[in-house]
């Protein structure tokens, strides 16, 4: 990590002894990197209204232009944190290129998106549903993920 200070030890150490990064890193997708990359810049995520917040900071929700009652959806927004986005982005790509012979909830919601849509739109909608997730763990200390049945 850039910029680690010597006084604090190896990051790794100080990663085991945080809850919060530990917790993270049950998320499909999360690495160290990534959890220690969301805790530094979100904290306890309790500055974010809720998860939709959190995803939309980073640039992973879709851009709105509606006018007269009319929704329309365009592309992801891509404002925020740029670095962050990349890292949750990246993955989530590494969770869908292994998701082909698994069985659970996640990986079959993954699949059949997957054949809807372009793999790099599933792809970002797994680093948004993973977002979430990891704001609604970062929001609950005692609260741990469960992969859907």
């Amino acid at each position: 990590m850039r910029g680690w200070p010597s006084s604090m030890g190896s990051w790794p150490e100080w990663l085991r002894n945080d809850a919060a990064c530990v917790r993270l890193q049950t998320i499909p997708g999360l690495g160290p990197v990534s959890a220690t990359a969301l805790v530094g810049a979100v904290g306890d995520g309790r500055q974010f209204k809720n998860g939709r917040a959190m995803a939309a900071w980073l640039g992973l929700v879709p851009r709105q232009d509606s006018s007269g009652g009319k929704p329309r959806l365009l592309g992801i927004s891509k404002r925020g944190d740029r670095y962050l986005r990349s890292l949750l982005i990246h993955g989530a790509r590494a969770v869908q290129r292994t998701c082909a012979n698994k069985t659970d909830g996640r990986s079959r919601w993954l699949q059949a998106l997957s054949r809807r849509q372009h793999k790099n739109v599933a792809t970002v909608a797994l680093a948004n549903r993973n977002a979430r997730v990891a704001w609604a763990l970062l929001q609950d200390d005692k609260a741990s993920y469960q992969a859907p049945q």
